[in-house]
């Protein structure tokens, strides 16, 4: 294996662990944002419940005024019809009080469907007020598990951009780290990564299968071969490619031909 690429690959390696920790952090946080919009909307919708239960106690209080009023008004009634001396006025008045006993029903009616709304809002209340509690204690016990996670990460990330720094120095420092890194960041750029394993005469990559004669370069290990000395790509993805014995399957070897009885009589005469 070329030795610039031999350190690409623990490159890649502490490169995707950054990436990881990276992604994780972003990821806790905006759960955490997530967790904290859905704390809002619980207090919202208790907000909402808290409105509608304070419309239902004035509208039973205007309602109960109201009643209140006719009642006198009822009374008044009654105190004329005694002192009443004429038919029409009689009739009248009559008239009157059945109008308003007749409002005194409806606002009674009126007022009791507002109490079994009441009870109906306080039951939602109630339930509410566990969702915002339950949504609170969620997103504190979420936000110290995320604030010590990110911590933790933020300083293995501090530890990996070391170890990334100097073996990026030490790659450059090579004859042809300088060309090796500049197509490593170009490949990594474009794909993700830039290296793939080359396993069982496949790019691991894209899934294509490598020709033979790359297949057996890049298995070539000695110190004398091209793979040592070169930095081979996939033709398919460009990926750069590197070989690991120990992972690769082992090679079916050659059948060995079964001469025919036949043959070996031919062969003996």
């Amino acid at each position: 294996m070329h030795p610039d690429l031999a350190m690409l690959v623990v490159l890649q390696a502490h490169d995707l662990e950054a990436k990881r920790l990276l992604d994780q952090m972003a990821s806790l946080t905006k759960q955490t944002a997530a967790l904290a919009t859905k704390a809002q909307a619980t207090v919202g919708q208790r907000a909402v419940i808290l409105e509608l239960i304070a419309k239902e106690d004035a509208l039973r209080r205007k309602e109960e005024s109201e009643i209140a009023d006719l009642r006198t008004k009822l009374e008044r009634n009654k105190k004329k019809l005694d002192m009443t001396t004429t038919t029409h006025q009689l009739e009248a008045l009559e008239h009157e009080a059945a109008f308003v006993r007749s409002e005194i029903t409806r606002l009674e009616d009126q007022e009791l469907e507002s109490m079994e709304r009441g009870e109906a809002l306080d039951a939602q209340l109630v339930l509410a007020n566990a969702a915002v509690d339950d949504a609170a204690a969620t997103l504190e016990r979420e936000r110290a598990r995320a604030s010590e996670t990110i911590a933790r990460d933020r300083a293995e990330l501090a530890e990996l951009e070391i170890k990334r720094v100097a073996l990026r120095t030490q790659i450059a420092q090579t004859d042809t780290g300088e060309t090796s890194l500049a197509m490593y960041d170009r490949i990594a750029h474009s794909k993700g990564t830039a290296i793939a394993e080359a396993l069982n005469q496949q790019c691991t990559a894209c899934r294509m299968m490598l020709r033979p004669q790359r297949w057996n370069d890049l298995r070539d290990n000695s110190a004398n071969s091209e793979s040592a000395h070169a930095i081979f790509n996939c033709e398919n993805c460009g990926h750069m490619l590197y070989y690991d014995p120990a992972r690769d399957s082992p090679q079916r070897k050659p059948a060995v031909a079964v001469e025919s009885i036949a043959a070996q009589i031919v062969r003996s005469l």
